[in-house]
């Protein structure tokens, strides 16, 4: 991946790390300009296509929510990575809601940073071809057309809901997902809070394509916010969670 063509919006009112990260992202490859707050941020957006916005959440003024959700709406086709905290789990909910594709816990180290950054590249560039057929993540293939999925050379009997669940995990491999957005992706615009009867076709899903269910390699959980489809043989993809379904 050619990351000097790769244009990336760097936005906090920390000017320190701002500085920080602007060092450190040119050096592994990435153009990088500087934002201070949210309104500043739309303006640069207006006025220059992005690959890539690396936004915090906790600004004064515009918030990096609202900023968020209206750099979405200038620019849909930007990868858009929000800096939150730790322990405000809330915040990563809203920032995937608002339009983000991914989010960094401070304190973060810039080896995962730029490992998301280009994971969420990735997946918006292959966001803007078409749909593939066939689809193979690591062991699994799965037909999309004919709607059938192999573990290896072995032909897994998937239940109409199991499969449409898995298809729409793998076509968003790497991408964080709310259980909201599952649940209504999957089962409709009504559905939002039935957490339990998620979790029950998670745990069908991966008892038919894990390894060990209680150790998934696939499937993996978002605490408090929902699940991630990890590709085992990327790089960049998130270290294997514990299951905790």
């Amino acid at each position: 991946m050619q990351l000097q063509s790769t244009s990336v919006l760097v936005v906090d009112d920390e000017a320190s790390l701002r500085k920080a990260l602007r060092t450190s992202l040119t050096a592994s490859g990435f153009a990088v300009e500087e934002a201070r707050t949210g309104e500043e941020a739309l303006g640069t957006v207006q006025r220059h296509a992005f690959d890539l916005v690396l936004l915090d959440i906790n600004m004064p003024g515009i918030n990096g929510i609202d900023a968020c959700r209206r750099i979405r709406g200038i620019s849909p086709h930007a990868g858009i990575v929000m800096i939150t905290v730790r322990d405000l789990e809330d915040d990563k909910v809203r920032a995937l809601e608002a339009g983000a594709d991914d989010y960094v816990t401070k304190p973060f180290k810039l080896r995962e940073l730029t490992a998301r950054l280009r994971a969420v590249l990735r997946r918006t560039r292959v966001h803007n071809l078409a749909e593939p057929v066939v689809l193979q993540i690591g062991h699994l293939k799965i037909d999309l057309q004919r709607r059938l999925l192999w573990r290896g050379d072995e032909e897994i009997h998937l239940s109409p809901k199991e499969f449409d669940l898995l298809a729409f995990m793998m076509k968003s491999s790497g991408a964080p997902l709310t259980h909201v957005k599952l649940l209504r992706s999957i089962w409709g615009p009504e559905y939002g809070g039935e957490l339990e009867y998620l979790r029950s076709y998670v745990r069908m899903l991966r008892k038919k394509i894990e390894s060990d269910p209680a150790n998934p390699e696939y499937i993996l959980t978002e605490p408090w916010v929902g699940y991630r489809f990890r590709n085992p043989s990327d790089p960049d993809s998130p270290s294997v969670q514990t299951n905790d379904d």
